[in-house]
């Protein structure tokens, strides 16, 4: 987990959205996260596939695929709580209102969430989350989060 909240181009793609998205307002993000919402499971995906698409994505898609099924998913937010990579598609695009954000990216280094097991009907298995800041190596401040979903049986199997 460490190694991919390190990781360079998670990093870059990170501090790009958090300058992209600096004059962003509460409604704004409300808004995004509306049309994120309103995307998923149609064929027209604009917001969605301008996420999927991106470099960050495609170092935590790998990950998942390395992962021989222990990750279930994988994604990254930014300092507003905003997907900015994702190995799969989530049901919404704000995430700052949750305690995988909330929990890591407020309280900053050596922060961690771990959600409570629960069932996922997509895939069909017991899930954990598991999510940490990612902090800015310059500074050592926190300029995002790292969420990854675990496979509660294969963790059992380890």
């Amino acid at each position: 987990m460490h190694q991919l909240a390190t990781d360079p181009g998670i990093i870059a793609a990170i501090r790009a959205q958090n300058t992209a998205n600096a004059g962003l307002t509460e409604a704004d993000i409300l808004a995004q996260d509306k049309a994120w919402r309103a995307e998923v499971g149609t064929a027209s995906t604009p917001t969605i596939s301008a996420v999927a698409s991106n470099p960050a994505s495609a170092i935590l898609h790998k990950a998942k695929e390395g992962s021989e099924g222990l990750i279930t998913e994988a994604f990254v937010m930014d300092n507003r709580g905003l997907n900015v990579g994702m190995s799969d598609t989530t049901s919404d695009y704000w995430q700052g209102d949750e305690p995988k954000w909330q929990e890591t990216f407020l309280k900053g280094p050596g922060a961690r969430h771990i959600s409570d097991v629960d069932f996922d009907d997509s895939s069909q298995t017991y899930i954990i989350q598991l999510s940490e800041p990612v902090i800015d190596p310059d500074s050592g401040k926190p300029i995002g989060a790292l969420t990854l979903g675990l496979d509660a049986e294969a963790l059992g199997n380890l």
